[in-house]
């Protein structure tokens, strides 16, 4: 629904492009996006159903994801590094009976063939070797692709699924995340509100796309302003700045490590001459962010609390000073956040360190819980608030500082200290690549 009202409202406007291919506008990525759900639909896919996307970053996932929820099915956003039992967990949990796969992962579904009864056919994105499959029938994209450009007559509406990503599996199977439509355009409105972005604006987007970062908040958000962007295929630190400059990008996100490889990288002539007016960077040490700023002149950055699960409750607001590790504000026309014992989940005085937990004020604007893991979605809902997992603290101007995984904090005479930070000192090491 947002993109038939960008189409008709700004139709000509520039919208997407990957890398140096040609500038989408509105109106032909709408089109596009007809076309490919009305191929699903032409294929047997129905309202509800659940079908794998296991792809790089590209357009066509984008014509997928808006697709698919035009007929009411749901993309399933599977990360790409997996293979054998992790692989075999996302097709099974989700009981997907079509695929749409890169070449470059035919081979691990081929690996786990018979553990996956469910999937019934795969089509495949673009050319590359096709391994031999016992059942599962391979076909090109393209048929998909051939569907008619007619506006499709289905009522889909923000308390249906839209989306079901999978969170890192730390303590067990990674979980099913079921986002309703509702929940996915609460992401990319977080970041047009508090990045302000308009349709002067261009992203530079490159983040996977099975990740809320780069779907739901960099896309969407970009979408829902109106804004163009340049999508990647996948994160390059050798060229970031140089490809911002050559986009002429306004807008980029970093996440964790990634401030730590594109600060490592030679110097090059002529970086701070770029048009970045924001970098959404989480997290940053006060290092890290005097370093980003001096070297590539960004005169602002952005910090958040987030999940998967929770959206993103809490913002810095856009005239506060940017402060390392603080991630700002609770949003509070949309949710509650509290600060509390991870043993009681009683509330904390001001300046402690507890866990963060989050609940909506808004129905459908947060996930609907993990997909046939019932036990574990109450487990993590119970005394009525989301147990995000992650330790923080609100300060007496009510300003939220994230510290650091719950399990992951160090505790040393007394004190918390975050293994991000010991992690971020350790990468300054030659010898260390990724830590």
């Amino acid at each position: 629904k947002v993109l038939a009202k960008q189409a008709r409202l700004r139709g000509d406007t520039p919208f997407m492009q990957f890398e140096d291919g040609p500038m989408h506008n509105y109106a032909e990525a709408h089109q596009l996006c007809n076309r490919t759900g009305n191929g699903y639909a032409d294929a047997g896919v129905v309202f509800g159903e659940n079908v794998a996307l296991m792809l790089n970053n590209s357009l066509e996932y984008l014509w997928c994801w808006v697709g698919l929820g035009r007929i009411g099915a749901v993309p399933v956003a599977i990360n790409t590094a997996l293979k054998g039992n992790f692989l075999t967990h996302v097709l099974t949990n989700t009981g997907c009976r079509i695929g749409v796969f890169d070449p470059d992962y035919l081979g691990w579904l081929a690996d786990i063939e018979e553990n996956v009864p469910d999937l019934e056919t795969v089509y495949v994105l673009g050319e590359g070797d096709v391994p031999v499959f016992k059942r599962i029938k391979i076909k090109s994209f393209d048929e998909i692709l051939a569907g008619k450009p007619d506006d499709i007559d289905v009522e889909v509406t923000y308390r249906d699924i839209g989306t079901i990503m999978f969170t890192s599996g730390t303590t067990g199977p990674s979980k099913g995340v079921l986002m309703p439509h509702g929940h996915l355009y609460l992401f990319g409105e977080a970041v047009r509100t508090h990045m302000r972005i308009t349709p002067t604006d261009k992203y530079y987007i490159t983040l996977p796309l099975f990740h809320v970062q780069g779907l739901t908040m960099m896309t969407y958000g970009t979408m829902i302003a109106g804004a163009s962007a340049v999508m990647t295929k996948i994160f390059r630190a050798s060229t970031w700045i140089n490809d911002i400059r050559k986009y002429e990008a306004t807008l980029t996100n970093l996440l964790g490590v990634m401030n730590d490889f594109v600060l490592a990288q030679p110097l090059k002539p002529h970086e701070g001459d770029n048009k970045l007016r924001m970098v959404c960077a989480v997290p940053v040490t006060d290092d890290t962010l005097s370093q980003l700023k001096t070297r590539f002149n960004v005169p602002k950055f952005h910090e958040l609390f987030g999940m998967t699960e929770c959206n993103l409750p809490v913002n810095r607001p856009y005239d506060a000073p940017d402060e390392a590790g603080c991630s700002g504000k609770v949003w509070d026309a949309y949710f509650e956040v509290i600060i509390a014992s991870p043993e009681t989940d009683e509330e904390l005085p001001v300046g402690d360190v507890g866990e963060i937990l989050v609940r909506p004020k808004e129905p459908y604007c947060f996930m609907l819980g993990y997909n046939g893991m019932p036990e574990m979605t109450v487990s993590t809902w119970r005394n009525f608030w989301f147990h995000t997992g992650d330790a923080g603290r609100r300060d007496e101007r009510g300003y939220i500082w994230y510290i650091d995984r719950i399990k992951d904090t160090i505790r040393r005479r007394g004190e918390n200290i975050s293994s991000y930070e010991v992690e971020a000192v350790l990468l300054e090491h030659p010898a260390i690549a990724e830590a």
